[in-house]
Parts: structure tokens; sequence; C-alpha cells
């Protein structure tokens, strides 16, 4: 545990929650969570779910009937075919990273992690006994990683590779080019797993269709791990269900820690998931286009405040503007202390980029109303000098 911090997402969500007990006015941006309500056709699966007596045990791995959706999910929008041997079922995709990493790291194994990061990548790693070995990204490079990097970082050690696509925090996305490139350099090193995170993949609109790492890649298939699930293009983040699909072997693996470990996911929640990837698409279609309006919207908020500098998305429901010029004018050395700054300032609640292995940066979730962003914009003008 000395290896580890907690999650600084979580922490934001906790604060946030703290100031406004204490009456506080503060508007977090910091939580990667959907306003949305959890569309009525799943939350009526769940209902009958319950009213049938589902609430029982379920296999360790999933039900057959969700694994059989999974299934028909990635043969039907990415391409992919996988056995139902080779899909595991969890209680969300972050169990399922968790469990990628228990199963495969042993200790001094080295992971590839770009960064910008999600903030559970590293200490995953570190709970394994393993090193993470951090590639920094920049807004000049869109926030990817570029393959002659891969290729320096690589070695006898390295085990794991995680790509998050379109990524937390920056919205940023690899086309299949991209994607192939980076095949290319892992060719030479056929002890490499790929971490391909793509739970953000609905949340998408850039112009070139999303396409997933395996499907881009099919030479390096076998050594693929696909992990995905309901939480952020469903409304579903309480639901806990996310998935992994890869290497028969890999899941076997898996599947035995989970055993040891949560045994099977939320019976109810699984039902649910199962209508949420078989039925009507409209509601995350609708979202997803909310989404893009927002981000349209904050991306140019942000870059008309001095000393801000955000790059327009592919995905998500994140901005990760660059604010070292903001700092210096106000004669703020850390991104955490400008982080307090504004929360003292202005109120608004946002996570410093220093969490995500890029400091001199904040993220902001724009997973809230129009009137929520349009308020906070005008909060951190304020705030911030020219």
């Amino acid at each position: 545990m000395q290896r580890v911090q907690p999650s600084a997402t979580g922490a934001a969500l906790a604060l946030a929650a703290e100031l406004r007990a204490a009456g506080r006015d503060v508007i977090a941006l910091g939580a990667g969570e959907p306003d949305f309500d959890t569309p009525q056709a799943i939350k009526d699966a769940a209902v009958a779910a319950i009213a049938d007596g589902a609430t029982k045990y379920t296999p360790i791995a999933g039900l057959s009937a969700l694994k059989t959706a999974i299934q028909s999910k990635f043969r039907r929008e990415n391409r992919l075919e996988f056995s139902a041997r080779q899909i595991l079922v969890s209680s969300g995709a972050k169990q399922s990273l968790f469990n990628l990493c228990m199963a495969l790291l042993n200790d001094n194994d080295e992971a590839i992690i770009p960064a910008p990061y999600w903030v559970s990548y590293p200490d995953m790693v570190r709970l394994c006994g393993a090193k993470p070995v951090i590639l920094p990204t920049a807004i000049e490079q869109d926030f990817l990683l570029r393959p002659e990097q891969l290729a320096a970082a690589l070695n006898d050690q390295s085990r794991l590779l995680f790509l998050n696509s379109p990524s937390n925090p920056t919205g940023a996305c690899y086309a299949e080019s991209q994607l192939q490139e980076l095949a290319d350099v892992l060719r030479d090193f056929p002890d490499v797993i790929v971490a391909s995170d793509e739970i953000y993949e609905h949340i998408h609109w850039a112009p070139e269709r999303f396409v997933s790492f395996a499907a881009a890649c099919p030479a390096l298939a076998d050594r693929v791990v696909t992990v995905n699930g309901v939480s952020k293009a469903y409304a579903m983040t309480g639901w806990r269900i996310g998935y992994a699909a890869g290497p028969e072997r890999l899941i076997s693996a898996m599947t035995t820690i989970q055993s040891q470990s949560t045994s099977n996911a939320c019976s109810v929640s699984q039902m649910a998931a199962e209508a949420a990837l078989s039925g009507d698409q409209a509601d995350v279609t609708a979202m997803t286009a909310a989404y893009r309006q927002r981000h349209d919207f904050v991306v140019a908020a942000l870059n008309e405040i001095p000393g801000f500098e955000c790059r327009s998305g592919e995905g998500t429901f994140y901005a990760f503007p660059r604010v070292t010029a903001a700092m210096r004018v106000l004669n703020i050395a850390k991104d955490v202390d400008f982080v307090e700054y504004l929360l003292n300032e202005a109120d608004v609640l946002l996570v410093p980029g220093s969490a995500f292995g890029a400091p001199g940066h904040v993220r902001l979730s724009f997973a809230c109303s129009m009137k929520t962003l349009e308020e906070a914009i005008i909060r951190l003008k304020r705030a911030v000098p020219a």
C-alpha cells in the first residue's frame, strides 16, 4: 500500500460533496460521470429481472445471454470475433483492467503507459509489484504516443502496453493508421500484451470512424485484450458492468483472479447490460450529440481565458487545457495549487493534470448541463487575470 495513492478523481468527488454539505456553492467538474439518467428500457429490463427472481449467483465470467450480446456487439461494431470463453464480465471496466494486471504482471515486469493517462493505470501496475514506465506526450503531438517513443521504451522486461482511445483525460483518439504504426513496433516484442481501453468508444465524433486496436491490427489480435463496458455510453456508472475480450488463456487467468476476489458481477446489472447492448441505440446517439455540443462550447470558451490552451478532442466528455501560462501570471508553481486557487476564488473544482501524469494541465468534465458549464466559465474568467 506504500506504493499507491487514492484515486485523484475519487478524491475530487468526495471533496465536492463535502463542500456542498458545508454550504459552498461549488461547481464540481471533476467527476467523469454522465449527467443523463440510464435509458428507461435498460431500467425496465432490470426491474423485470428482479421480478423474475434473477438475483442469484451467475457464472463467474458472466451470464451466457450477456456474453452473446457482447459477441454480437463486437461483431457488429468492431468486426471482431470472440468465443464465449474469450470474454469475461466484471464489476466495471476498472476491474477488468485490474484482473488483467494481476493475471499478467510479475515483480519487476514493466508496463508502458502513455501520459496523460487515466489515474488508475500506474497504481494498478504497482499493486502487482511491476514498474509503470510513463511515456509523456504533449498537446503539440495531439497527446498521442509516437512509434519512436514506444520503440525506445520497449525491452525484455516489457509485458503490457496501455492504450486508451478515446482518451481520458484528453479526448484524443487514435486513427487506424496510427494504431498500425504502433503495431509495427510491437511486432518485434512478442511478449507484450496490449490493453486496449475502449470504454469511451461510443462517445466519439471524429470524421474518421472509431477503430478498435484489434481490428486495426489483426496480426496482433492474439496479444490484445479489449476492455469496454456500459458505464459511460449508457449512463450506467453505478451499475458496475465492464467486460474484457482477448486470448482464451489470458481471459481464463483473469477469470481465476476474479473467482478469488469478487466472483460474478451483479446479476441484475448483467441483465440490464444485455438490454443496453442489444437494444435501440438512439439514446446513446442523443447523449453523444449533447456531449459534442458541450465540447465545442467548452473548448472555445477555455481558449478565450488568458493562459489557457485547449485542444479539441475527438471524444469523451473531458477537456484538458494546458494552463502553465495562467499559472505564471498568478505566480503559482504547481497545478495542484492552481486547482486550489480556482476552488477558493471561483468555487469551481477541477482535477490537476499531475494526477494524470501531465503537470501544468487541468481536467474539466463537461458531463453536466450547458447552464452549469456557462456559469463555470464565467467564474473561471473572473478568477484568471488577463
